[in-house]
């Protein structure tokens, strides 16, 4: 999976960059030898995934020694990281050396990552442990555990296989013309696939860097990209406070304008902030759509015209397909028909571990995943995500409403910075549409001023019927809009 390891050609070169220090591929494949030693016997570790080099380091050793990475939010509460623990019966603990572990992960056996010298960029390479590549994996191998966010009851540990992680990179790497030159840079959770898969396993399987900027700062982006970076990836909160940035100093506009790729994910970037950082830095940001479950599923392409909002066709060696309440597959490509997307490849995961009810009820016949992600699909066949079926398809006077479409438009106006858009049960209409808006600094926007925005710019029946005003949306560390905690009591809500 990770050949680059075993390169006595790349020993030299960074594999790894955090603000406190950094590794060579050489370096890292001696770090690695020692901690596959210690994770023998092991089928299964947790690793403490701190926005670490250590962390890294425990899951490229968990990959190398045919053990599955069960990569732990850090800042999991006790009932959480207790049914984990549970559920993934890790045979070990990875952390970094002197890292605490919160009960239960203290109750499992540590293996303390320990990382030579303890400088930082001015170590010297060490020579790889094994100059051999390592033998040929199973690909139908686990490799990592991944817990979904649990919004509808507990984590769900996605049983990812080293099939899905190689052929979901290679096939990025292709549509992205990404290569060993590349530096890729994020501060992202390395608890999840966005930040770990793409941020760091991506830059290793390639033979490049990956550069973790620890906490993001618009600040910390620009200068990444002023210097070694190549590729930004971010979530829509990051671009936006990039482009605020950009405005407020526009000599950090000069790093973006010098990336080779700019990609956002995690949630929906909306159009206006597609347009502001096209406008402060002349370059474009791409979208790409993608699941726990199903690593990416579609990605716009690198120096493609895919319209601000999509996120993409399908992914080499992908097929999606968009079916009905009833399952039937609908064929339109009109932008406008909506439905819900399944998806079929190599890129799938084994199953739920130890959930086979949770695993049949996501799968259909043929091997389709139902990835529950409302959809329409442009005349090109380029997918935009309307929403979440469970809360964001809306069936309102027998129409069934997108909740996306209505966000988008509510962001375009000069006054919101940013908007959610829930139905609520509605005695004649099934469920009326509600709109909870942050306004932007200094502005006061009436509700029927925005109620009226929607109205002229998308069909009538997609206005909202109440607009709630908050200081902000709750959400979460991936800049995921939490809407289950949107309600009437929310802090600072205001109705029409």
């Amino acid at each position: 999976m990770l050949e680059a390891l075993h390169d006595r050609d790349l020993a030299a070169r960074t594999a790894l960059a955090f603000p406190e220090r950094s590794l060579t591929y050489g370096q890292l494949a001696t770090v690695v030898a020692g901690l596959s030693r210690e994770l023998e016997g092991c089928r299964r570790v947790a690793i403490l995934a701190e926005p670490r080099i250590e962390t890294c380091a425990a899951v490229v050793a968990a990959l190398e020694a045919g053990v599955a990475a069960v990569p732990v939010n850090p800042r999991s509460g006790a009932l959480e990281l207790g049914h984990i623990v549970a559920n993934a019966r890790p045979d070990a603990v990875m952390a970094a050396a002197g890292s605490p572990l919160a009960p239960p992960l203290d109750g499992l056996r540590r293996v303390s990552v320990v990382l030579p010298g303890g400088g930082g960029a001015g170590d010297g390479p060490l020579a790889s442990a094994d100059p051999e590549l390592p033998a040929l994996w199973d690909p139908e191998l686990p490799a990592l555990i991944v817990y979904t966010s649990g919004t509808t009851g507990p984590p769900k540990g996605a049983v990812l296989p080293r099939r899905a992680i190689e052929s979901n990179l290679d096939a990025l790497a292709q549509v992205w013309e990404w290569t060993e030159r590349d530096v890729v840079a994020h501060a992202l959770p390395l608890f999840h696939v966005h930040g770990l898969v793409l941020g760091i396993l991506g830059p290793l399987r390639r033979g490049g860097s990956a550069m973790h900027l620890g906490r993001f700062s618009a600040e910390a982006a620009a200068q990444a990209l002023a210097g070694p970076a190549t590729v930004l990836f971010g979530v829509p909160t990051m671009y936006r406070r990039l482009a605020d940035a950009c405005e407020r100093a526009p000599e950090l506009a000069e790093g973006l304008r010098r990336a080779r790729l700019l990609v956002s994910g995690s949630a929906a970037l909306p159009v206006i902030e597609h347009q502001r950082l096209q406008r402060l830095c002349g370059r474009r940001v791409l979208e790409r759509y993608g699941l726990t479950e199903t690593l990416m599923n579609t990605a716009v392409r690198l120096g493609s015209d895919s319209p601000p909002g999509t996120v993409g066709p399908p992914l080499p060696g992908i097929e999606v397909r968009v079916v009905d309440d009833d399952g039937a597959v609908l064929e339109a490509l009109d932008d406008e028909t909506i439905g819900e997307l399944q998806v079929r490849g190599p890129n799938l995961f084994l199953g739920y571990l130890d959930a086979p009810q949770a695993t049949a009820a996501a799968m259909r016949d043929g091997g389709w995943f139902s990835t529950g992600d409302i959809v329409t699909r442009t005349g090109r066949g380029e997918v935009r995500i309307v929403g979440r079926r469970a809360t964001d398809l809306i069936k309102s006077g027998g129409y069934k409403i997108g909740a996306g479409e209505i966000e988008a438009c509510l962001r375009e106006h000069p006054a919101v910075e940013d908007a959610a858009v829930t139905g609520e049960p509605d005695p004649d209409l099934g469920e009326r549409v509600i709109a909870w808006v942050v306004a932007r600094a200094g502005a006061s926007p009436r509700p029927e001023e925005l109620i009226d925005h929607v109205a002229a710019l998308l069909a009538p029946h997609k206005r909202p019927r109440e607009v709630h005003l908050l200081n902000e949306l709750p959400r979460n560390e991936l800049g995921k809009v939490q809407k289950r905690r949107l309600t009437r009591t929310s802090p600072a809500a205001r109705s029409s």
